[in-house]
């Protein structure tokens, strides 16, 4: 099938020990991106390392229940890379699957972060949820990334897609 006005969205997640609740719901969201036909879609996975998973995206769901890293976090650096897959900023969305305790330095994070958005690209933050679907990220942070100009929200794969549509338009 011929992708129009194709977008790419790079799908980041967070995969650090405090992520561990949030695992299924990560999997769940990456899932759905990647099978949309209008996008072409990234993974990538980071604690304090980066892993680009773009080959396994056709199901995100096994490849994300079945590697785990742990450790520590460092978002920045994980941004900095997903930074490095974009092409066309005014056709790019970086959703970044996080609890947002970042383990580097805030301000590097703040940096990438508004990088990314004043590039033209859309940065959206899906918070981390617990094993019950409650939220559970820094909430510090992430007022902090929304007064920048990046989408920040925390809900369940349910919610996604109306959400997204909003975001994408």
């Amino acid at each position: 099938m011929k992708k129009y006005n194709q977008w790419r969205v790079i799908i980041c997640v967070d995969e650090s020990g405090s992520m561990l609740d949030s695992v299924i719901h990560s999997a769940i969201m990456a899932g759905i991106f990647a099978r949309l036909p209008m996008l072409d879609t990234k993974l990538v996975i980071f604690d304090t390392n980066v892993v680009d998973l773009s080959g396994y995206v056709d199901d995100p769901v096994e490849t994300l229940m079945s590697v785990q890293l742990g450790g520590g976090t460092n978002i920045a650096g994980a941004l900095s890379y997903c930074e490095g897959l974009i092409d066309f900023p005014f056709r790019t969305m970086v959703v970044l699957v996080t609890d947002l305790y970042e383990g580097g330095g805030y301000q590097r994070l703040y940096s990438t972060a508004r990088g990314i958005i004043e590039s033209g690209a859309r940065l959206v933050v899906l918070t981390a949820l617990d094993m019950d679907a409650n939220p559970n990220y820094d909430r510090n942070a992430a007022a902090a990334l929304a007064d920048m100009g990046a989408f920040v929200g925390a809900m369940t794969p349910e919610e996604l897609a109306g959400w997204m549509g909003k975001i994408i338009v």
